[in-house]
């Protein structure tokens, strides 16, 4: 059907329906509406209308609306806004705006970058110092007084790091910002705290911010800033560090970075310390770090570095790179002077030696769990190195087979010397002045069979570690020609403690005459016996026998140290009774008695001076501490001990004279009760038989009846006696 007049034409059918007047079109069909007029189309259905003119195009359906015209994109949909134009995007959600430009980057959080001026929290002050630790802030609380210094936000849930947050504190020296989730940095926020010095912003989430590839800004007068466990890659801390020329100390351990390029610390020149522990450097670019010319410190451990060629960092001092996958560390062959004085490569995969510098000051080099099989160090014509300044040498834990004495030629002050668990055989330091400085020698948990010291070397030897070793001979003087040895560790070894006249048992070793020794351990050394005299001129104040199962001691095996000992441990010797006399050692404090068979305390012949005394896990069933009258401490768990036998004790602990630290789990059986009771339950009432006073009684009343019969016998005597002297008369 169609209809007309003047400038307008309708037409309609059964589904359809057309308008049309000068300049409008209309159609209309189920669902659909489509207007078009000059310059302008509109098409409308169910949940969705576009229009569109010269330049501009709407979109909009349920929840959605889309804009668009030159150069500009805007969508919009519950809860979330988006706008784009040429180098400019700003997104807006629930409470997050964040607008993009060419290197501009602006975040801002509804209720998050205003809120913090409006809160009110108590912070601890002192002075102009304050604590915000743990506060649950977002940001400076309102009422901080003007001129605060420094600022402790730690532990908060900050976000946005601007101005406003920090409530506009331009005095900060030291700000705190560790453990928030700081994802944005205002731009030039730091430029704007002259007198920051000290910065933490270690456990957030800074790599969000760097993946903008926004700079920080300029950090005029930080000296300190730690950025470690931040997801941080090497490119992330190029921008973080780009300007900072104040900057001497830096952290960027437990990151992500794999890679230290030229440009990593080229903002950074003042640099002294630098962490880079757990992260996961694979390479280290030529020329990244010579540039630092004052760097004195650089942690590198806990990476994946496989090797170090041409080590050329003359300034630094200290260098960790342990915990790598070294295979190698080799340093420049040239003859300049290194400042090198700590070289920690301990837990790598070396199987040499490390090449060092030819002139050298390096004290402490540890070079421990590795896969050294030689001190050979390869690339030199004499096959080792002099390190005249080597106080501390550690090559624990490697595969060493021998360790040739023209090693130790040019350490002459070497203090500390570590070959413990290697695969040595034989060990020898003997030759004219080899060792001079050396005080602790450890060779622990190696294979020796062959072992020889002293002479006219080690002269200031102290302390001398032989444990697990399985050595079953020595000589039998090799104690003797130590002068300065003091501490003595021979436990686990097969070794036998010779007699005063070691020519009568050969196969032994003299532990006497050892003028300056103190301490000394032969615990699990398979002792049977320990003769008469066995330390005697060995001034010790520590003696450990422990764990020599059937070990029998003379009766005067500790003869000669009546005054110096103080502590003897014997535990675990299976031990059913103790033939030394400890009353006679005067000195004595702590005596370590567990772990035996012992039935009964020693009878002693005087009082003993033991102040500490161990009886768990013994045998006994009575515990009369009499004899031992200074005891202030013991301990008796794990004993079979009689309630009712144990009184004496129950006394001293009521009294307070004695402690007795496993009283809680000191148990004790009684007549009376099928289970053990608690000692500390035990009362004098517990232990008294039923009926026993009247038996008392009665027993008095016997003795009181004899007594008076026996007076009327008597009495009776003495009367008949003087009548038959009368009758007499």
């Amino acid at each position: 059907m169609a209809s007309g007049s003047a400038g307008l034409q309708v037409c309609w059918s059964a589904s359809l329906q057309v308008c049309w007047s000068a300049g409008l079109l209309v159609c209309r069909s189920a669902g659909l509406q489509v207007c078009w007029s000059a310059g302008l189309l509109v098409c409308r259905s169910a949940g969705l209308q576009v229009c569109w003119s010269a330049g501009l195009l709407v979109c909009k359906s349920a929840g959605l609306l889309v804009c668009w015209s030159a150069g500009l994109l805007v969508c919009k949909s519950a809860g979330l806004l988006v706008c784009r134009s040429a180098g400019l995007l700003v997104c807006w959600s629930a409470g997050l705006l964040v607008c993009k430009s060419a290197g501009l980057l602006v975040c801002r959080s509804a209720g998050l970058a205003a809120s913090p001026r409006n809160q009110t929290v108590f912070c601890p002050q002192v002075q102009m110092d304050v604590s915000c630790r743990d506060r649950s802030l977002s940001g400076a609380p309102a009422d901080l007084p003007r001129g605060v210094r420094t600022l402790d936000l730690s532990g908060n849930r900050v976000q946005n790091l601007t101005q406003e947050t920090l409530g506009f504190h331009a005095g900060l020296q030291h700000l705190d910002l560790r453990s928030n989730r700081i994802h944005f940095i205002q731009p030039g926020l730091f430029r704007d705290l002259p007198a920051l010095t000290v910065l933490d912003l270690s456990s957030n989430q800074l790599n969000v911010f760097a993946l903008a590839g926004v700079p920080v800004g300029r950090l005029p007068a930080v000296r300190s800033l730690d950025l470690s466990a931040n997801g941080l890659d090497g490119g992330m801390a190029d921008l973080l560090l780009a300007e900072a020329p104040s900057l001497e100390d830096l952290s960027l351990d437990r990151n992500s970075i794999t890679t230290i390029s030229q440009s990593t610390f080229g903002g950074a020149a003042s640099l002294r310390r630098i962490g880079l522990r757990d992260n996961v450097i694979l390479e280290i670019e030529d020329g990244a770090l010579e540039s630092l010319k004052r760097l004195t410190d650089l942690d590198l451990s806990k990476n994946s570095i496989a090797c170090i060629a041409d080590f050329n960092l003359l300034g630094l001092e200290r260098l960790n790179l342990s915990r790598n996958s070294l295979e190698a560390f080799q340093s420049d062959t040239s003859e300049d002077h290194f400042h090198l004085l700590s070289l920690d490569l301990s837990q790598n995969r070396m199987s040499h030696f490390p090449l060092l510098p030819s002139n050298n000051r390096l004290e402490h080099l540890d070079v421990s769990r590795n896969r050294l099989q030689s001190v050979q160090v390869p690339g030199r014509p004499e096959g080792q190195v002099c390190l005249p300044h080597l106080r501390d040498l550690d090559m624990s834990h490697n595969r060493l087979q021998s360790v040739p004495e023209s090693f130790f030629s040019c350490l002459s002050a070497l203090e500390l010397l570590n070959l413990s668990a290697n695969c040595l055989a034989s060990f020898s330091v003997g030759g004219v002045g080899l060792l001079p400085a050396a005080r602790s020698l450890d060779l622990s948990a190696n294979a020796l069979q062959s072992l020889r010291l002293g002479g006219a070397a080690l002269r200031a030897l102290q302390s001398l570690y032989l444990r697990g070793n399985d050595l079953a001979s020595l000589d039998h003087r090799i104690f003797q020609g130590l002068p300065s040895l003091q501490h003595l560790e021979l436990q686990q070894n097969r070794l036998a403690v010779c007699p005063p006249d070691p020519l009568d048992a050969p196969g032994c070793v003299s532990l006497s005459s050892v003028p300056t020794l103190r301490y000394l351990d032969l615990s699990d050394n398979r002792l049977r016996t320990l003769p008469a005299d066995a330390f005697a001129r060995s001034p010790l104040a520590l003696l450990d026998l422990s764990l020599n199962p059937g070990l029998q001691l003379h009766g005067a095996a500790l003869c000669g140290l009546e005054r110096s000992l103080e502590r003897l441990l014997l535990r675990g010797c299976n031990m059913s009774a103790l033939s030394a006399d400890l009353s006679a050692l005067s000195g004595l404090k702590h005596v370590d008695l567990s772990a035996n068979r012992l039935t009964a305390l020693p009878e002693w012949s005087g009082d003993a001076s033991i102040e500490s005394l161990n009886l768990q896990s013994n045998r006994l069933a009575a515990l009369r501490p009499g004899g031992v009258r200074r005891l202030k401490t013991l301990y008796v768990g794990a004993n079979p001990l009689s309630c009712c036998r144990s009184l004496e004790l129950l006394r001293l602990l009521s009294r307070a004279a004695l402690q007795v630290p496993d009283i809680q789990a000191v148990t004790c059986s009684h007549e009376q009760h099928e289970q053990p009771l608690r000692l500390q339950s035990v009362t004098p009432d517990m232990c008294r038989r039923p009926g026993g006073r009247g038996v008392v009684l009665g027993a008095v009343v016997t003795v009181a009846l004899a007594v008076g019969a026996l007076l009327l016998l008597a009495k009776c005597c003495s009367a008949k006696q003087r009548r038959r002297r009368s009758f007499t008369a």
